[in-house]
């Protein structure tokens, strides 16, 4: 027998034996670490799912996919109506200038006027009124996309619809 205990006495032998015991005790913490994993999963758990089983928690869950739906229904409703509005603000009158000017250099004051009256997309009309001894006169001209349409423009009226589109101050030679 004590031939058979020195027969596992060699290096090799202690070495498997220690590889062993490594492993055995690596093991060991990996088990000791799982556990703890665990352990903090299911106090996760319990407060996740404290008070309510499996169907509860599927039906909240519908109930949000419901109120979901709902809510992006609303959203693309509140899109088109962002559109339909942004559409009216374009053809709505948000641009305007308004230039007084003496017609007759030696005679009056700036009792004439025009004013322009155009949209998002620099259509809408300019209106110019003369004053002269004899009374006023009103004029009203239609202005296409910053242009005169099939009336022709005074620089007082072309200043005036430049001042509109630009915002800058009419100037006039």
């Amino acid at each position: 027998m004590l031939a058979f205990i020195q027969g596992f006495s060699s290096p090799i032998v202690y070495g498997s034996i220690g590889v062993l015991i490594l492993g055995e005790i690596l093991i060991f913490c990996f088990i000791i670490g799982l556990f703890i994993q665990n352990k903090r999963l299911k106090q996760k758990l319990h407060l996740f799912f404290s008070g309510k089983d499996g169907k509860d928690l599927e039906k909240i869950l519908l109930e949000q996919l419901g109120e979901t739906k709902a809510l992006d229904q609303e959203i693309q409703e509140l899109f088109e109506i962002s559109n339909r509005l942004r559409e009216l603000g374009m053809k709505s009158i948000h641009k305007t200038a308004l230039l007084r000017f003496n017609p007759f250099k030696e005679v009056g004051s700036n009792q004439s006027f025009c004013i322009a009256l155009l949209d998002g997309k620099n259509s809408g009309a300019v209106l110019s009124s003369l004053h002269t001894r004899e009374g006023t006169r009103v004029y009203a001209k239609p202005v296409i996309a910053g242009l005169a349409g099939n009336f022709p423009l005074t620089e007082e009226e072309k200043s005036t619809i430049a001042e509109a589109i630009h915002g800058k101050t009419p100037s006039i030679s």
